[in-house]
């Protein structure tokens, strides 16, 4: 199953180009989403404002050099690593599906675009894609059922559902049934095949198409504002906050008293 190209065998049902179209359909969904929210929530403006703001303020003027490595650094630690979330079960978690994701993704858009047209793909390309998936199926899940604040903080049940889980159960959908149609297609069971596909299918349309109700546009936002507090902190402006005091802390036990959450 895992060598298998699920779009291979598709392709002598439904053309190669129409399974393109649909990824280029899906795109186009995430940059409309995405504008209509920075629309809603003039995202980009109060960023612009702020860096103006920390312009300003700044008490060190940081060459292109030492922006680049700013920037570079943030990507590679904060970005890429989710460092905020500290060594604990949440970041592990959330780096199991993102990266999962990020493969799963990657392997859909070249198995479509490239060997859904009758070429045989390399047996690994399909791995990947498969393992991409199981990635985001154990991080997910992990998350949704044990993780969450609002299930581990604040005793709500696992299955209460708000409108911004709407990306993490569309993403989980997602790689669910992709798995769940490929095994069945393996298995050469026609009708679960068919199923899971059209759940899959479904499951994507939510995904994409949901982006301005969801947090899929947070992905963007999120590095974006990394990488300003980054800089923010080279140059001395600080966003406007005050120095770190150089007295000792001296604030007692306080919530060291239990294990942090990470919120």
């Amino acid at each position: 199953m895992l060598s298998i190209n699920p779009f291979a065998d598709l392709a002598t049902v439904i053309p190669a180009f129409l399974m393109q179209y649909f990824v280029i359909a899906m795109v186009l969904l995430i940059i409309f989403g995405t504008g209509l929210d920075m629309l809603h929530k003039k995202n980009v403006i109060y960023f612009f404002r702020n860096a103006q703001k920390a312009k300003k303020s700044a008490k060190n003027e940081l060459t292109v050099g030492k922006k680049t490595a700013v920037i570079l650094k943030t990507v590679a630690h904060d970005i890429a690593t989710t460092s905020e979330l500290g060594w604990g079960k949440r970041r592990l978690a959330h780096v199991l599906g993102m990266y999962g994701t990020i493969i799963f993704w990657i392997g859909s858009v070249v198995l479509i675009f490239k060997y859904s047209d009758g070429t045989v793909a390399p047996s690994y390309i399909p791995i990947i894609w498969h393992i991409g998936a199981i990635m985001t199926c154990l991080g997910g899940y992990w998350f949704w059922f044990f993780l969450r604040v609002d299930v581990s903080a604040e005793a709500h049940p696992w299955y209460r559902i708000i409108t911004a889980d709407l990306f993490v159960l569309a993403l989980l959908a997602c790689a669910t049934f992709g798995l769940a149609w490929s095994f069945t297609q393996t298995a050469e069971l026609s009708l679960l095949s068919y199923l899971f596909f059209t759940l899959f299918i479904i499951s994507n349309l939510v995904l994409f198409g949901g982006v301005y109700w969801s947090k899929f546009a947070h992905m963007f936002y999120k590095p974006g504002a990394a990488i300003q507090k980054n800089l923010a902190e080279a140059d001395g402006s600080r966003d406007n906050l005050p120095p770190p005091a150089d007295a000792p802390e001296q604030f007692g036990l306080g919530i060291k008293r239990e294990e942090p959450k990470h919120y």
